[in-house]
């Protein structure tokens, strides 16, 4: 079910926000768990066990890590456990299949290919619940004690297949308390619409005329090999860009304040600067769990 498509906008949507505005405020995270949940199986029902089991890995290990916070070593382990178990849940599906094509090309070893279809938003989810154990380890958040809370924010529907990476820390406060009003939800509105039209409108159509000049590749001329060229960099930054906006429109509309995810990056001066401003939360994630733990940030 993709945002853009009329099961969601004419059915989805609608029955999530009217259950959502009339469902008391204690229990619309579990609400919006269960909502997310449909909203997951609906294109991928199998791998919902996947799902359930990312959670309660991290939502015991996040427990654990504080429980144990006095002892670092210990607390190091469930860290490290939790990161083991997230980074083979998506190397497995990922890349068995690469790695089994590549090394059966040795001599004497056989290693079967799977076929499996890659799990719905499994990246974004991982680097979620990942983000969530590391926080807990640093004392930047408190472990969450409720499941159902923790269950929210890892299958949270606005985000879930195309990000923004939404960090624990930045919604942990959000998740115990919300206040929803007319001027945000209508904000929300607007984002969503903005980014419906670039998905849309935009997107799309230029998505066309890629198609078109892939076809045609082998005649192409040079002129046309260039539209196609500009056409594709203009279909993958309005594709990206506008889910992203979907995603923080439909959370603002939830009550929920996503980090904005892209900042105009095709007038970057160099790649570093359009490393930071193309999918800003995946650099973000990067830099602040990968980059700096391994001494990026020391100068020599």
């Amino acid at each position: 079910m993709v945002f853009s498509s009329m099961v969601f906008l004419c059915g989805f949507l609608p029955a999530v926000l009217i259950g959502y505005a009339i469902c008391p405020a204690k229990y619309r995270n579990f609400f919006l768990f269960v909502a997310s949940l449909f909203f997951y199986a609906w294109g991928e029902p199998v791998y919902i066990v996947i799902m359930f089991l990312s959670i309660l890995i991290d939502y015991t290990h996040g427990l654990l890590v504080e429980k144990y916070r006095s002892n670092d070593r210990l607390a190091r382990w469930f860290v490290g456990e939790s990161m083991v178990f997230n980074l083979l849940l998506l190397g497995f599906f990922k890349y068995w299949d690469f790695f089994a094509v590549n090394l059966s090309g040795i001599p004497g070893i056989q290693i079967p290919t799977l076929g499996l279809p890659l799990p719905i938003g499994i990246s974004f989810f991982t680097f979620q619940t990942m983000s969530y154990t590391i926080d807990v380890y640093r004392r930047d958040v408190h472990a969450q004690k409720s499941i159902v809370n923790f269950g929210a924010f890892v299958t949270m529907f606005p985000q879930l297949i195309a990000g923004p990476i939404v960090q624990y820390k930045d919604v942990d406060d959000q998740l115990r308390e919300r206040h929803e009003n007319v001027a945000q939800f209508a904000s929300g509105v607007q984002t969503f619409i903005c980014g419906l039209a670039k998905k849309v409108l935009l997107a799309n159509s230029i998505g066309m005329l890629w198609d078109v000049s892939l076809q045609n590749a082998a005649t192409l001329s040079a002129l046309g090999a260039w539209l196609g060229i500009l056409a594709y960099s203009f279909q993958i930054y309005f594709d990206f860009s506008g889910y992203s906006d979907m995603a923080i429109g439909l959370g603002r509309m939830l009550g929920f304040e996503f980090k904005k995810n892209f900042d105009y990056p095709y007038i970057s001066r160099s790649v570093t600067e359009f490393w930071r401003r193309w999918h800003i939360s995946l650099g973000t994630w990067f830099r602040e769990y990968v980059y700096i733990p391994l001494g990026g940030s020391r100068r020599g």
